[in-house]
């Protein structure tokens, strides 16, 4: 088994060498929101995108079951599940991106917008994560 900090690492290496796989080889940024929402909205070309988002958490999955890596447990509920998701969704809509889009692939093309929208995720996400913590 690897050291816990191999996981990250690894993971990492894994999200830059695919988000540079997909620009080379598919001629398209590795956008999470932007694939998941051509999968809905389009209808010619989709295959792609369908295997794409099967894929992710596939990918989780079989990590867990070769890596021997615990699950992880959440203590959260359905419904904080589900109004997450509708404010990520927002976010994205808001955002003309997703964390992927913008911090994967943007940063690595130097641009300003991805790196502005970036700082502005972390900063957001920083902010929930303190009020949630301390003082909800």
């Amino acid at each position: 088994m690897l050291e816990a900090y191999a996981y990250p690492i690894t993971g990492g290496l894994l999200i830059g060498i695919s988000a540079t796989l997909m620009m080379l080889l598919n001629g398209r940024i590795a956008g999470v929101s932007g694939i998941f929402w051509g999968a809905i909205t389009e209808h010619r070309n989709s295959f792609w995108r369908i295997a794409f988002i099967i894929g992710l958490p596939l990918g989780a999955y079989w990590f867990h079951l070769f890596s021997g890596a615990l699950i992880p447990v959440s203590d959260g509920s359905v419904v904080q599940a589900i109004l997450g998701g509708l404010l990520v969704g927002f976010g994205v809509k808001l955002g003309s991106g997703c964390t992927s889009g913008h911090g994967v692939c943007g940063i690595a093309r130097l641009s300003v917008r991805s790196l502005v929208a970036t700082v502005i995720f972390m900063l957001a996400g920083i902010v929930t994560v303190t009020i949630v913590r301390h003082f909800l």
